[in-house]
């Protein structure tokens, strides 16, 4: 019983094996199925040549057109005034920002000019009787002396005897040695050039001020600069009276500016060529940082195009009955993002976006907009 068991099982053993092998084989012949050619969808643009402005992004931060680094060119204590010499103190054109204890350099000018009056005082007489004919002009000139003001001009010498006379007694020497300790005295005092505001102050009152030291900084804070560095690439393109826009960091505030001034150099470390772009606006700040956007130049019969559709040797993808095709262009200016090109006739169709894996002779088809239902 036992071997008619094992017989049966050896004969379906094989005759499985049989039909697992001729199924085998059967498969093995069928053919391969055929993958379906891919036609990747494309996003185009038809060219239209047109007058492209060119327009250069730069950066930078405002300072003050009109702004005054506050030196002492004499020693002494900072006494205090009208308003108080702090930052954020706004002072009008003639209006005294500091002034400095002189009240013993200002009796040495009284001294020098009590010298002065002496001496004219005393050469009177003989004037008188050696020159009867200039003796008027100089009495009236001693009689309109004021000690408390300003040392008038001296007379005119009429001739050189006169004049000879005059520089002998050491008058003329004794003039201009006043009028240098005036002009000295002056400087104890300084006053507003402009109208405008402290900024930053660096003493304050009763402190001693010591010949050079800064005190601070003044500033217009009516009319800003902004410097920014362009590359040397667009300096033929600037021009002085350009209009630019502007706009802070945001992008939430925008502002009128122009080009006031040029430099005529290019820093040789970083080939670059600085302009300074004028701003007025009250709502602006010494530092504030600002984005500005230059019209540089209008380029004829060209096209904009984003950077990432220009191939490395200037050439860009263009559709020919479904197929792509390369297409070589002309760049004339290079932006963060945008490129702006010519030699593209009118017509010609070129990718909008770029195509992974593109290359020429692809297959490919246009993208057509959806026509709206209106139902």
């Amino acid at each position: 019983m036992r071997k008619v068991i094992l017989s049966i099982l050896g004969i379906l053993l094989i005759v499985g094996s049989f039909y697992i092998a001729k199924s085998l084989i059967d498969n093995k012949t069928k053919p391969r199925p055929v993958p379906a050619k891919v036609v990747k969808t494309v996003f185009t643009d038809t060219v239209q040549n047109q007058t492209v402005q060119i327009v250069i992004p730069s950066n930078g931060s405002l300072t003050a057109k009109r702004r005054v680094e506050l030196f002492s060119e004499v020693q002494g204590i900072f006494r205090s005034g009208n308003k108080l010499f702090r930052p954020g103190q706004t002072y009008q054109r003639g209006q005294t920002i500091i002034r400095i204890d002189a009240s013993e350099f200002y009796a040495s000018v009284q001294s020098a000019k009590s010298n002065l009056y002496n001496s004219i005082a005393a050469i009177l007489p003989d004037l008188r009787l050696d020159f009867p004919d200039v003796f008027p002009k100089w009495e009236a000139y001693l009689n309109g002396f004021d000690l408390n003001k300003a040392t008038p001009k001296l007379p005119d010498t009429t001739s050189e005897k006169e004049n000879y006379f005059i520089t002998g007694r050491g008058i003329i020497s004794n003039y201009y040695n006043v009028k240098n300790l005036e002009q000295r005295l002056s400087k104890y005092n300084i006053s507003a050039p402009f109208n405008g505001i402290v900024t930053e102050a660096l003493v304050t009152e009763g402190s001693l001020i010591r010949n050079g030291q800064k005190l601070g900084t003044f500033i217009d804070p009516s009319v800003y600069e902004m410097e920014v560095a362009l590359s040397k690439n667009y300096a033929s393109l600037l021009k002085v009276g350009e209009k630019v826009r502007l706009n802070n960091l945001e992008k939430t505030e925008t502002y009128s500016g122009k080009v006031s001034r040029v430099n005529g150099s290019i820093d040789p470390a970083t080939q670059t060529v600085t302009a300074y772009i004028e701003i007025t606006s009250k709502d602006l700040k010494e530092g504030m940082f600002l984005e500005a956007q230059l019209d540089a130049k209008q380029e004829e019969n060209a096209i904009e195009i984003n950077r990432n559709l220009l191939l490395e040797n200037n050439e860009v993808f263009v559709v020919k009955d479904s197929i792509l095709d390369v297409l070589p262009v002309e760049p004339v200016f290079f932006g963060s993002t945008k490129v702006v090109l010519k030699n593209v006739p009118n017509g010609t169709v070129i990718l909008s976006r770029p195509v992974p894996g593109a290359y020429a002779g692809m297959l490919v088809k246009q993208y057509v907009e959806p026509t709206p239902n209106n139902n």
